[in-house]
């Protein structure tokens, strides 16, 4: 701004120059007093961050503090811990231990019960040898598809009760049957036998218990197995194995399933195969028994075709039962023995019924008749060592063979035993006979549904197996009499049946409610049957020589 006209210069400078001087000092003193605020500011944050860090420092101890015994805590935890796994792994160990003792003490018992249980068995069976009892297995088959209630007008409800299985093996020597009649409180039955296979026990199982037997045979005693039950039960499939479709012979493709007969077979001659060569002889014979008639199943034609053949059974003045003119076939090893089975089969008798659509009408009797062949100077003077004794056998038991083998090419009929020869040669001849039976189906003609011949069929099987309890019924009570002749199957039979063989029932039952009234049939008869007492079966005794003094 410029000075007015008419002041002075010097004293407007002047004036100008206070006004700067007061605005100086008035900033001068606001300064000074920013300063001191600042300052006071610089102590109070000083002072506040000198507590905020004390706080912070006592903040950090306590946390610290508190770090350490949170760690202390969780160390203490963690070795509480550990411990605690240690005395869970230490008390594992010991239940381990525990357990494997009492697995070991298990196992031992186990195998004391077994030995035992054979020990028992063995018992038993010294027992049965003793009183003559006859032996009962029992095998159930397991459900199929035709047990159901095809064929027969009955609701679902029925259907599904035929369907439903009653019959179980509640252990190796215990059958167990849930008897439920409408109209009668449900009752569970138990039968004992001597061995009892569930439906899944292979035919194996069944043979390993029947083998021992086998080596009676060339102890010296006659062995027959007899299988027993009602239509549709399994026999047919136990004894010979399955049938070929629309054959009736049996197959051999399948070994796990062949059934006794052909395995009895090859067991038979795996024991002659450890005896010394020539030392036996075996013919085979195969018969049925139809509408209480026998039939011989490898007799010839005169152009060599197999045709069945009437023949009668008769008993001689031993008392025992025979069939002249049986045709009795020579074989030397299984395969030949398998091959007439199969040819004498394909003429047995079957008719399809509701129950099973091959069942058979017939009985079939296998019999193998092993002639053991017994050479000696004399029998009452032997040779000078065993080995002489071996060597003359050898030789003279060839010579035998080849002479069988003449006759066989030279005779058009066969004979019903090996051939005699001449005083000189000193040979004596010990016949043991394995039979192997199989029985046809006791049958319920409302249950079958068969007419007409095959009804007539069902009346001679029936009645022949009644036959054959008949007569088990009168040993069991030591009659004076006992019925053989009622029946041309006992009459056959005669000789197992009455004692003169180790027997052995295989019983076959169906598991399903709808043959409940035949199983408990077929159960009873075999019940029985174990307690016959027919007294010791004899031995057939060898002539061997003794060792020379």
């Amino acid at each position: 701004m410029w000075p007015r006209r008419g002041l002075d210069p010097g004293s407007v400078w002047a004036q100008r120059l206070r006004q700067l001087e007061q605005r100086l000092r008035t900033k001068e003193e606001r300064i000074v007093v920013l300063e001191t605020e600042n300052a006071v500011l610089h102590l109070k944050l000083a002072e506040r961050l000198k507590q905020d860090l004390k706080s912070l420092h006592s903040f950090a101890l306590e946390l610290s503090k508190d770090f350490q015994r949170q760690s202390k805590t969780c160390l203490y935890q963690v070795l509480a811990a550990v411990h605690g796994i240690q005395l869970q792994n230490e008390a594992m160990r010991m239940f381990q231990i525990k357990a494997f003792d009492l697995e070991q003490s298990l196992q031992e018992v186990t195998e004391r019960y077994e030995k035992e249980k054979q020990k028992r068995k063995a018992l038993h069976n010294s027992l049965v040898e003793l009183r003559g009892n006859i032996r009962v297995h029992c095998r159930i088959r397991p459900l199929l598809p035709f047990d159901d209630a095809a064929g027969h007008s009955v609701s679902q409800d029925r259907q599904r009760n035929f369907s439903e299985k009653v019959a179980y093996a509640a252990d190796d020597e215990t059958v167990l049957v849930k008897c439920n009649r409408p109209g009668h409180a449900s009752v569970n039955k138990t039968f004992q036998f001597e061995r009892v296979y569930n439906d899944l026990e292979s035919q194996d199982a069944v043979f390993a218990d029947v083998a021992p037997l086998l080596t009676s045979l060339l102890d010296g005693y006659n062995v027959c197995i007899m299988a027993y039950g009602q239509t549709g039960s399994g026999k047919t499939y136990t004894m010979l194995g399955p049938q070929l479709e629309g054959n009736l012979a049996f197959s051999t493709e399948e070994e796990s399933e062949l059934g006794i007969i052909p395995r009895a077979t090859q067991e038979v001659f795996r024991l002659i195969s450890e005896k010394p060569p020539g030392s036996y002889w075996v013919e085979v014979s195969v018969v049925e028994v139809y509408n209480n008639e026998i039939f011989d199943l490898l007799a010839k034609d005169s152009y060599g075709k197999v045709f069945g053949i009437k023949r009668d059974v008769v008993t001689t003045r031993e008392g025992k039962s025979d069939v002249p003119l049986l045709t009795h076939e020579t074989v030397e090893n299984a395969s030949e023995f398998l091959h007439l089975v199969n040819k004498g089969l394909q003429l047995r008798v079957t008719h399809p019924t509701l129950v099973h659509a091959h069942s058979s009408r017939s009985h079939l009797v296998v019999t193998l008749t092993i002639t053991t062949v017994v050479f000696g100077d004399n029998f009452g003077t032997l040779w000078e060592d065993e080995q002489t004794s071996q060597r003359l056998t050898k030789e003279a038991s060839c010579t035998f063979l080849q002479r069988m083998r003449d006759n066989k090419s030279t005779s058009s009929s066969r004979p019903s035993s090996p051939v005699q020869f001449e005083a000189t040669e000193k040979m004596k001849q010990v016949k043991t006979r394995l039979q192997l039976v199989d029985l046809a189906g006791s049958e319920c003609v409302g249950m079958s549904g068969v007419t007409g011949a095959a009804l007539r069929e069902t009346s001679f099987i029936n009645r022949s197996l009644s036959a054959l309890a008949d007569v088990l019924g009168a040993i069991a009570e030591q009659r004076a009499h006992v019925p053989y002749r009622n029946s041309k199957l006992t009459h056959l039979l005669q000789d197992s049946v009455g004692g003169d063989a180790k027997l052995l029932v295989m019983l076959c039952i169906s598991p399903g409610q709808k043959y409940l009234t035949e199983s408990m049939q077929s159960l009873g008869f075999g019940t029985r049957a174990r307690q016959v007492q027919r007294g010791q079966v004899k031995k057939k005794n060898f002539p061997l020589p003794s060792k020379a003094k």
